[in-house]
């Protein structure tokens, strides 16, 4: 994966807003930041995995852009430049968290990115290509198999592989020498190749007709409380986890039970779904009834398909989630 183009990264900058900004005018910074703000948002996620994560990283990145703009010279564009700076801030974030690397099991921290939020990326110019790997780098089972690496071979994989920056670039970012950043990627890239699942629908730029009719048959079939025809969607290998939960569901069969038992006390019809997407994936916000019926966000479902069947079932319960889907919380509003 080689993702060489991203939105705002050749934008020029202009002499008078950065002499604005060096000078204390902070809406000559808003300008000049503003429309690199996504991607190193995105960036900052691949990092960390969580949404709340990345949210602290980009402020401290750019405060620390802030203070230190005397120290731009221009000589590489200022996305470039705010990447290092976001990089940095990441791996502050990761220390200051003392988060190791998760070698197997559920990563506790995880959240899913909202394709809205993503949406944001979108390059009119850019290559078709471009804009799938860019998708793909967002990918569930991508964020969550960078997880499992060390900090430093996390950001060199990101670097080169994702950023596409040179070897001599990633060392000097992370202050060690090329030999040594080549070495941390050649780790990561033997990582991943062990531990990303198969059954990844990662290469699809964008939700597909497919996709949509699986999900549409789900929520028809769970709205109707129809466990065979639940069952039926999903593969015989089929896996479902809830974040920060570290347990894992695997097998038609229990994933069936699960459903059929615990939701609810297995009264599916009273949970009312609604269909969103998040990290490039097929995905369903859940709303749980209260004793007065009133319906509140309680969680997102991500999904993944392989053929004709769930692969994947990636359950976030965390009403926090709605607002950044852009969702109301419960569904009284959402009427």
């Amino acid at each position: 994966m080689r993702v060489s183009t991203f939105p705002a990264g050749d934008i020029p900058v202009a002499a008078d807003l950065l002499a604005a900004a060096r000078a204390g005018d902070g809406e000559a910074f808003e300008v000049l930041t503003g429309p690199h703000l996504r991607a190193l948002h995105v960036h900052a996620y691949r990092m960390l995995g969580s949404l709340d994560d990345a949210d602290e990283a980009v402020q401290d990145a750019l405060l620390n852009a802030w203070r230190a703009l005397d120290s731009y010279q221009g000589q590489a564009p200022l996305s470039h430049w705010l990447y290092r700076i976001t990089t940095t801030s990441s791996l502050k974030v990761i220390r200051a968290k003392a988060r190791p690397p998760v070698p197997a099991g559920e990563i506790g921290h995880l959240q899913p990115y909202p394709d809205r939020l993503l949406d944001q990326l979108a390059d009119a110019g850019a290559d078709p290509a471009a804009i799938t790997e860019r998708r793909e780098s967002v990918a569930l089972a991508f964020i969550t198999a960078l997880q499992r690496l060390p900090a430093r071979q996390r950001a060199a994989l990101i670097l080169r592989d994702v950023l596409a920056w040179n070897a001599a670039e990633a060392a000097a970012l992370l202050q060690i020498s090329v030999p040594a950043i080549n070495s941390a990627l050649q780790r990561a890239r033997a990582t991943l190749s062990g531990i990303r699942p198969a059954h990844s629908t990662a290469s699809r730029p964008r939700l597909d007709d497919h996709q949509r009719h699986i999900l549409d048959r789900f929520t028809d079939a769970w709205q109707r409380c129809d466990i065979d025809a639940l069952t039926a969607l999903l593969r015989e290998d089929v896996i479902l986890s809830m974040p920060p939960e570290l347990t894992t569901i695997t097998g038609r069969a229990q994933v069936t039970r699960f459903f059929a038992t615990v939701p609810a006390g297995g009264r599916l019809d009273t949970i009312r779904l609604v269909r969103t997407a998040a990290n490039g994936h097929p995905a369903l916000a859940a709303y749980l009834p209260d004793k007065s019926a009133r319906c509140h966000g309680y969680g997102i479902m991500v999904f993944t398909t392989a053929g004709d069947g769930i692969a994947t079932i990636t359950g976030f319960p965390s009403p926090d989630l709605f607002e950044r889907f852009g969702l109301p919380p419960d569904m009284t509003e959402a009427s």
